[in-house]
């Protein structure tokens, strides 16, 4: 969700929640830097208090400077510092980073006895069931994990070479929990809380983790939200403002939104993206209010 859980995303979706706001992750944070806490790094760990508990979650591929950055984010009030083992992005995982760490189990278990040495708020690891459908491990991804301490493992249930593409394969999901001794939390394709429900009953997983469901339902943490896109969107904008963000980087981030809110309305998705500022933007959506 780099680029797309920030601060300012995560305050609209609490607001909307009806009191009903999940766990929220940080946007994955690189450790490949010389420094962790980086301008943009210590930009994207901020947090309000109303979010705790907090997780912070980080890549890499240097098990010492994953180590590293996990203590920054402990001591900057994490209660949860979790490792990406599951972003797909050829940018990431080609430099054995993300899904990347799939590839090389043991380097995957240094960084996880390295981070888990140097913290003490609970490790947790997100990733995906194998490289590809000839390299599934995620059994073996299991049996690291509970040896080095992680306290609970998040398994989107997809291999890195699919993608987002196709359906997440829950049997493989519930295949593990059965046989954890930590928590498993299960991920893909969850899009409404009957989904969810209906993992949690019929797969044994402890829970479920929302991505890029959020993206296309704002209101998903509150199914009885009453639906108004107009005013999501202004406050939206109102909350990017607030935070510092300048028009354009408001406009990038509402017609982001906006595009997957409206796949199902070509033209209209069509107007919205080639809008040149914001108050051009905002015209597309006054006759919806």
């Amino acid at each position: 969700m780099d680029g797309v859980t920030d601060l300012s995303f995560r305050r609209l979706i609490r607001e909307l929640s009806g009191g009903n706001a999940p766990l929220f992750v940080s946007e994955f944070l690189s450790t490949g830097s010389p420094i962790f806490l980086t301008p943009a790094n210590l930009r994207a760990l901020r947090f309000d208090k109303e979010e705790e508990p907090f997780c912070m979650q980080v890549f890499g591929n240097n098990a010492e400077k994953l180590a590293s950055a996990a203590a920054q984010a402990q001591g900057l009030g994490a209660a949860f510092v979790e490792l990406n083992a599951g972003c797909p992005a050829r940018k990431v995982s080609s430099k054995g980073s993300g899904a990347g760490l799939l590839r090389d189990l043991p380097n995957m278990q240094r960084i996880l006895r390295a981070m888990k040495s140097a913290i003490k708020v609970p490790l947790l690891m997100k990733c995906r069931l194998g490289w590809d459908e000839t390299s599934l491990c995620i059994n073996e991804v299991l049996e690291i994990a509970e040896g080095e301490g992680v306290e609970r493992l998040t398994i989107h249930g997809r291999t890195k070479a699919q993608g987002y593409k196709g359906q997440a394969n829950w049997n493989a999901i519930g295949e593990v929990a059965a046989k954890a001794k930590i928590p498993i939390i299960g991920n893909g394709d969850i899009n409404s809380l009957e989904k969810a429900m209906d993992a949690i009953k019929n797969y044994g997983v402890k829970g479920v983790a929302i991505g890029r469901a959020a993206l296309r339902n704002p209101w998903i943490f509150n199914p009885s939200a009453k639906v108004d896109v107009c005013s999501v969107v202004l406050r939206y904008n109102e909350l990017m403002l607030q935070d510092g963000f300048s028009p354009m980087q408001a406009l990038g981030r509402l017609k982001q939104l906006c595009s997957r809110l409206c796949e199902d309305m070509p033209e209209f998705r069509s107007g919205i993206l080639r809008a040149q500022s914001t108050s051009e933007f905002l015209q597309f959506f006054e006759p919806l209010r």
